[in-house]
């Protein structure tokens, strides 16, 4: 039988995968055409039917943010505190870092105007943020393993009443 904090636990795990599988996605799909001759390749970014990922990072974060706040008070005096906590703290970390760097230099580099050439100190910035957004990527797949790993945790109190 499913209780509510296996239900919490399953929605946390679940809006994380999709982080998860945004970030990959936008990493196969979106980011090697887009920084692959900048300015000429970022057309995709421009115009009334440009791709805007924004409104779904926009909503995802704060709803994750929420999930884990739940889900440690939930599990607070449980076997899976650690494993909401870590991957809570790192998670954080990620969100800072992204506002910091990755959110300012993306937008620096897709706000380029067009131009029909290639500018390589442009393709440089590009295949650096791609380098090091693949690095904050393997830290979230550590964070949500280390978050999976709960769900081989007990979810009732650790510590029996006396």
């Amino acid at each position: 039988m499913i209780n509510y904090k296996n239900s919490f636990y399953i929605l946390l795990c679940m809006s994380i995968s999709m982080v998860l599988g945004a970030s990959v996605l936008e990493h196969i799909a979106v980011w090697p055409h887009a920084f692959a001759a900048i300015p000429k390749s970022l057309s995709m970014f421009q115009g009334e039917y440009r791709f805007d990922p924004e409104p779904f990072w926009k909503s995802i974060h704060p709803t994750i943010l929420i999930l884990f706040i739940i889900n440690l008070i939930i599990c607070w005096k449980t076997e899976r505190k650690k494993n909401v906590l870590i991957p809570l703290i790192g998670y954080v970390l990620i969100i800072i870092v992204t506002f910091l760097y990755f959110v300012p230099e993306l937008n620096a580099l897709i706000s380029t105007n067009y131009e029909d050439v290639v500018k390589q100190d442009l393709v440089y910035r590009g295949n650096q943020w791609q380098m090091l957004s693949l690095i904050r990527l393997c830290f979230l797949i550590i964070l949500i393993i280390t978050l999976f790993m709960g769900f081989t945790k007990a979810n009732n109190n650790s510590k029996s009443p006396s």
